[in-house]
């Protein structure tokens, strides 16, 4: 049975889990800017400091997997929202496969061309991100262990900070974020170190 979080809220994932799937979701509003929304879910594998420890620890739709797949995307969604209710990105993290130094994966959501496009994340509604327990990568869907719906309204950010997953004390624990910035993909990249 999943835990369902609100921002600000942090739980630990069972040390039992191996791997997991980062299922994230949303669906664009209709609206009438002639252009279709094209959301993209990355990851940043983090150092102490709060900084990749390279360019590999970036995992986005041109780099679809870090540290020989330890943090994997599954492939990049260009068409905006699902229409059969499902996980429109993934991440598969491989607990196992982490290099030591990684303490930290920022999860997050961010709208290709938002500027030219005239988007934001105040024309999304029913975002989500939930993480399921997995066997194999090859498993798309798992037992989900938590739910985190983003129910904050959003008006002019174009990245989304959804959520975190980190090392403390030998343990694995997530925390629900849902903070919104200003300036896309690239202001994440700046913030996180990676060279852009």
């Amino acid at each position: 049975m999943a835990v369902n979080l609100t921002k600000g809220q942090r739980v630990s994932l069972d040390k039992s889990m191996k791997m997991a799937l980062v299922g994230l979701g949303w669906d664009p509003n209709k609206y009438d800017g002639g252009y279709d929304f094209d959301l993209d879910a990355s990851a940043f594998l983090l150092g102490a400091n709060g900084k990749v420890l390279g360019d590999e620890g970036f995992v986005f739709y041109n780099n679809q997997s870090a540290y020989d797949g330890a943090v994997r995307s599954t492939g990049d969604d260009l068409t905006g929202g699902s229409s059969d209710g499902g996980d429109d990105e993934q991440l598969i993290i491989d607990f196992a496969k982490l290099p030591h130094q990684i303490e930290k994966i920022a999860v997050t959501v961010t709208i290709h061309e938002a500027v030219q496009r005239r988007q934001n994340f105040g024309q999304v509604s029913n975002a989500y991100v939930r993480v399921a327990r997995i066997a194999s990568d090859e498993d798309t869907v798992g037992e989900t262990v938590i739910q985190f719906d983003l129910e904050e309204e959003f008006s002019v950010e174009t990245a989304l900070v959804v959520c975190e997953i980190y090392r403390k004390d030998g343990e694995w624990k997530f925390n629900a974020i849902a903070s919104g910035y200003q300036g896309g993909l690239e202001a994440l990249c700046r913030s996180y170190g990676v060279n852009v």
